[in-house]
């Protein structure tokens, strides 16, 4: 079928409760490989967004590939109650490499997508703790399950189902370019911004402890050590040692969602290694199975998970650890062991990061650039250079996705992806095999699109 007819069929038959319609101009695409996205026309798409960070070793990945096709022909299904070689070998892999890093021993629980993961989690907390509320980020995003929704800060994504009697305690997140303490980023490493947090734990009057026996009703802080929805915000390196301290000092759980920073997308397995703490529990999914056949898990310190603890039963889901996801994921555990991603995505990262501080000394509209790793921003704002700009944003995405753009010579598209707090953020999420001539590239069609935008909406 051509695309006006499938369109046709899409406008009557598929729910529009995802997010295809947040795009003006709805592209379907036919091909995939590398960091390339191609239509039905045979247009190149640059892709900055892999996916949400699901693809981080790029599309039609061969390794990757050709590991699926033979599971396909040896185990293709299995009931996840029996065991698999796979799965044994890739939960061992994630546990190994955790107690190697954080020195805590642990087991992990495989599950589906992300949400369901972060469920899991959720149990695990409540099972050990005994307790309901936990502490989350605004700005945060764990998922669009009921009870992943609680703890997402987004109304919007509660509001049409009742009320949720458990939903987090949403505590400010450490966004420099925001800061309400100071308004200059360069001068916001004082962690001001912590002291609020830390006050609520002096008082019984501040709700959330009892000084007579240290009980805090608050049984674990789920926390993004890159707030990615929110709109990539990397948060000083001391931030989370400092917060650690007082979670522990009330035996509050630590939990780092890894769904979309985990796979070396800051150039760590974990991009919690960056901020010197010890999780207690690790939610993962997207890129460890690079988006082929996705799983997704949690770790968990042993004490929290063991079997006395968390026996059989205590969570399931019928597509958890199936054999296609978990020979993928452990192809990908063995990619990243033999790949050099520690070194070449930081590289990387500084090089792209370069180019777009270049851009933004030339356009007084893009407000901030950050990054870690190839996990990167581009905050994009009225002429002033800080009141969010959200129509200006909008409108570069979608001259991306038209693919009129002429820079490099060629005719092209370019996929980006929209986040943070006033849907005004790029957040860059390219493969990490990206050359510095595609970043050259990337940057190239980015500020021809902003070049278009600006002359349809200025400011």
């Amino acid at each position: 079928m051509n695309d006006l007819e499938l369109l046709s069929l899409e406008s009557k038959y598929c729910s529009w409760g995802d997010t295809v319609h947040y795009a003006k101009h709805l592209n379907i695409f036919r091909e995939a490989e590398g960091i390339y996205l191609y239509d039905s026309n045979g247009m190149e798409y640059l892709d900055l967004q892999m996916w949400y960070s699901a693809a981080n070793f790029g599309y039609k990945n061969k390794r990757l590939n050709d590991v699926l096709k033979k599971q396909i022909d040896t185990l293709p299904q299995l009931a996840c109650q029996y065991l698999h070689e796979e799965k044994i070998k890739l939960a061992a892999k994630i546990s190994q490499d955790i107690e190697k890093k954080f020195g805590v021993k642990g087991r992990v629980h495989f599950n589906v997508g992300g949400a369901q993961a972060i469920e899991d989690a959720i149990k695990v907390v409540r099972n050990h703790t005994g307790k309901i509320p936990v502490f989350a980020f605004m700005g945060g995003y764990h998922g669009r399950t009921l009870a992943a929704t609680s703890i997402t800060s987004s109304f919007r994504y509660r509001e049409h189902f009742g009320h949720f009697s458990d939903r987090a305690h949403f505590v400010p997140y450490p966004y420099r370019f925001r800061c309400s303490a100071t308004q200059k980023k360069e001068s916001c490493c004082d962690l001001s911004c912590l002291k609020p947090f830390e006050k609520l734990f002096e008082s019984e009057y501040y709700s959330v402890v009892n000084p007579k026996n240290n009980n805090c009703e608050y049984g674990a802080f789920f926390v993004e050590p890159v707030q990615a929805t929110g709109g990539y915000i990397v948060p000083p390196r001391n931030y989370f040692k400092e917060l650690k301290k007082t979670l522990d000092r009330h035996h509050v759980l630590f939990v780092a969602d890894e769904i979309q920073m985990g796979f070396c997308r800051t150039g760590k397995l974990w991009s919690i290694e960056h901020f010197d703490v010890v999780p207690d529990i690790i939610v993962f999914g997207k890129a460890l199975t690079n988006g082929l056949n996705p799983i997704s898990g949690i770790w968990a310190r042993e004490e929290l998970i063991s079997p006395d603890v968390f026996p059989p039963g205590m969570t399931h889901s019928t597509f958890s650890s199936n054999p296609l996801g978990t020979a993928a994921g452990l192809a990908v555990m063995e990619l990243i062991e033999e790949s050099n991603f520690e070194i070449d995505v930081p590289k990387k990262g500084a090089y792209f990061l370069k180019k777009l501080q270049a851009l933004q000394k030339k356009y007084p509209y893009i407000g901030d650039v950050d990054g870690l790793g190839l996990a990167l921003r581009i905050e994009i704002c009225q002429k002033d250079g800080f009141t969010p700009n959200r129509l200006l944003t909008d409108t570069i995405m979608n001259i991306g996705l038209r693919g009129d753009l002429n820079a490099g010579g060629k005719r092209r598209g370019l996929v980006l992806d929209i986040g943070g707090y006033y849907k005004n953020v790029f957040t860059l999420a390219p493969s990490l095999y990206i050359t510095e001539d595609e970043i050259d590239l990337a940057v190239m069609l980015f500020e021809e699109a902003l070049q278009k935008a600006l002359v349809i909406c200025p400011s």
